[in-house]
């Protein structure tokens, strides 16, 4: 495994955009590290630069909320079993199997904390889709399944203190208090956190944003 500037993962990306065939390339990491952002990032420069790319996040396939609430799961929001793994399976065998298909995706909406169907749009002439999120390395089923259809997987590392400042803000930003917003950052998406961590070795490339 290496650790990738961003210099060098564009022009990785640029190279699995061109192999004449659809690729997927996942982009994981832990709550807060800055994988959406540097997915984004990646995925409007490539298209700027007239690649075929589509952004595909993982967090449309969330569980509703008024489903976690029946659940009981509201409080872990964000762990495995939170998540339609098996749906977001077939999505990537969908994208690798399908790619004449003119294929409609989900996307997470951080305002409405629910997702929307047929959200995100992948053309046939895309041959590049990225996804990004926590789960995309971890070993048990269905997420194993995932890194069997990435061509590659990079995993975003920050220092842990950045990584939790930015996760009380982003709990603080969306309405919970103070108190809260500590709480959640160091239990349930601390324990994420070191579940994911734990998966970084499965990574082709470790991308260090700071």
């Amino acid at each position: 495994m290496q650790t990738l500037d961003a210099a060098a993962a564009y022009d990785r990306a640029v190279g699995l955009a061109n192999r004449g065939q659809r690729s997927i390339l996942g982009i994981t990491g832990a709550p807060a590290a800055g994988k959406s952002t540097y997915a984004e990032q990646l995925v409007g420069k490539l298209v700027a630069d007239g690649h075929q790319v589509a952004l595909v996040p993982m967090d449309g396939y969330h569980l509703a909320q008024s489903v976690l609430e029946e659940l009981g799961l509201a409080d872990v929001k964000g762990a495995p079993r939170t998540f339609d793994g098996f749906g977001f399976v077939a999505l990537l065998k969908r994208l690798k199997e399908a790619p004449d298909e003119q294929i409609w995706a989900p996307r997470f909406d951080r305002g409405l904390e629910d997702s929307i169907a047929a959200s995100i749009g992948i053309a046939p002439e895309v041959t590049l889709v990225a996804t990004e999120g926590n789960y995309l390395l971890f070993d048990e089923m269905p997420w194993a399944t995932v890194r069997t259809l990435l061509d590659e997987c990079w995993y975003v590392e920050v220092p842990e203190e950045l990584r939790h400042e930015r996760l009380e803000a982003r709990h603080r930003q969306f309405g919970r208090s103070a108190e809260e917003a500590h709480e959640r950052t160091y239990g349930t998406d601390e324990r994420n956190a070191r579940l994911i961590a734990a998966t970084a070795p499965a990574a082709d490339a470790i991308i260090q944003l700071a």
